[in-house]
């Protein structure tokens, strides 16, 4: 089952809150601002392409499901996204492409739905 819809407005803020650590001018945030900046940017992009058939992975804070397509019930799915962080956040606000990401092996992304170049970035600043 989807996430409740996110509020735009509080997941900007929360993405906000990190965009200095992001830019480098700012130490990492603390655990609890960097996880709800994860969290509620992913369930934007869940929000932005429902569906069930990819499943990103943002470890140790979150994962959602997304993407319209055949969906996933058992087992590992056939269409993973996963990557850090850091890196998730910068392709959420599109400081990094996608290409670029999967080319530097900081985003692993398997499947042949696994690719969100079209769906990102999910918030702009």
């Amino acid at each position: 089952m989807p996430s409740k819809p996110v509020d735009p407005r509080e997941a900007r803020a929360a993405v906000e809150a990190v965009l200095p650590w992001l830019a480098g001018a700012a130490e990492q945030p603390p655990r609890p601002a960097l996880a709800a900046a994860v969290r509620l940017s992913l369930r934007t992009l869940e929000q932005v392409a429902p569906g069930r058939s990819v499943e990103v992975r943002v470890p140790p804070f979150a994962a959602v499901q997304c993407v319209a397509g055949p969906r996933h019930t058992r087992g590992t799915p056939p269409n993973v996204v996963e990557t850090d962080p850091r890196t998730w956040l910068e392709l959420a606000v599109g400081r990094l492409g996608w290409d670029a990401a999967v080319a530097g092996g900081r985003v692993t992304a398997s499947g042949s739905r696994a690719d969100l170049s079209a769906l990102l970035p999910v918030l702009r600043f």
